[in-house]
């Protein structure tokens, strides 16, 4: 049966999407893990080293948070509370450093926490799709594969 040029085909198009929706968990995670790293540890690997912030301040609080929750991003594991808590990071990292510059994001160099912001708000909401350890951890068995059917 041939298709009819102007319908997508269900399978390919929720193919696609999954892998769009785990590649852009995983990149976000990755990158969101980049930016926190030299805030805990000076700065990544290879790059002339600076000094770490402070682990009990506002900048120290935000590198545990990003490299904790990059991490847990890119495995996928708790994705919807971790994504709705570094939401409210960049939310606040917008209007604490970068809104007081200036109303654009373009002007007051704010574009980064505003996509991350709205990246995590995506997160929160879809939560991290099929190919994560979510799914892995709450996918249910079917009935009579329990531990006790043997």
């Amino acid at each position: 049966m041939a298709s009819h040029p102007d319908r997508s085909d269900p399978v390919r198009e929720g193919g696609l999407r999954l892998a769009a929706l785990t590649a852009l968990r995983i990149v976000t995670g990755l990158l969101f893990f980049q930016h926190g790293y030299p805030k805990l540890f000076g700065s990544l690997p290879g790059v002339a080293p600076e000094p770490p912030a402070e682990l009990l301040s506002l900048i120290g609080l935000s590198g545990v948070l990003e490299v904790v929750g990059g991490l847990l991003i890119m495995m996928g594991l708790f994705t919807r509370p971790v994504a709705f808590l570094l939401c409210g990071e960049m939310a606040v990292a917008y209007f604490m450093s970068h809104a007081p510059r200036g109303f654009w994001p373009g002007e007051n160099r704010g574009e980064l926490a505003a996509l991350y912001c709205f990246v995590f708000l995506f997160f929160a909401s879809v939560g991290a799709g099929r190919w994560s350890l979510d799914d892995r951890l709450t996918r249910r068995r079917p009935a009579g594969q329990g531990p006790a059917s043997g």
